[in-house]
């Protein structure tokens, strides 16, 4: 009896963990990234980048680095809580040499976020890293301009300035421009270099970002 009580009490934890792993905001993507690293485990001291769907999208990005070795786990249109969240799962087991953060949702998410609340986020996850990587180089990429999000520019253009400031403050960090060179010269987003929603860039504007980027990056 005591033996189907202890089944019972098993099987109902395990239904209980599995439907509350899969109410998690982009759980199917966090469990394709491990199933993939558990057919091939991405190498020890590669460089990781993590964050929103910039990044997701940037599925040929190691052609653009062909010299550096790139794990890329961009997920869904993930914002600074969601990499908090999976930061277990998506960052920490990696060992990579350098970590590349880049987020921008949070204020679409959340219209009434200002530009202190998501810099707050990003310091959490930084603290996160550093707790367990004590010097490891870590470089965030500035919040971009985007034709469909023109009313947020103010706040991003805010955030980026708070978090620039912020690394200015710690070693082993970078903090990588890309929002200046989006810009047309009226101050607008270049509308030339993002696929038909506006938001998400083509391939000419992840030329912009590899010609920006690729300085920061650690040699192999």
């Amino acid at each position: 009896m005591m033996n189907m009580i202890r089944k019972i009490i098993c099987a109902a934890v395990f239904l209980l963990a599995a439907l509350f792993t899969k109410a998690q905001p982009f759980a199917d993507e966090i469990a394709a990234f491990k199933k993939q690293d558990s057919i091939a485990f991405p190498p020890k001291h590669a460089i990781l980048f993590v964050g929103s769907s910039s990044f997701r999208l940037w599925k040929d990005v190691q052609d653009y680095f062909p010299g550096y070795t790139i794990i890329n786990r961009g997920f869904g249109g993930s914002s600074f809580p969601d990499v908090i969240r999976y930061a277990d799962q998506i960052i920490l087991p990696y060992h990579p040499k350098q970590i590349v953060i880049y987020c921008e949702n949070d204020f679409a998410n959340n219209d009434s976020l200002q530009p202190a609340d998501v810099t707050g986020r990003f310091i959490e996850l930084f603290n996160i890293i550093r707790k367990k990587y004590k010097k490891l180089p870590i470089a965030f990429i500035s919040m971009k301009p985007s034709p469909s999000r023109t009313r947020l520019m103010p706040r991003f253009e805010a955030t980026n300035e708070q978090i620039k400031n912020f690394l200015a403050t710690k070693k082993h960090t970078s903090y990588i421009d890309v929002y200046h060179a989006m810009l047309q010269a009226d101050g607008t987003p270049m509308p030339n270099i993002f696929i038909q929603d506006k938001l998400h860039m083509n391939a000419k504007g992840y030329a912009i970002w590899q010609k920006i980027i690729e300085p920061y990056l650690l040699k192999n």
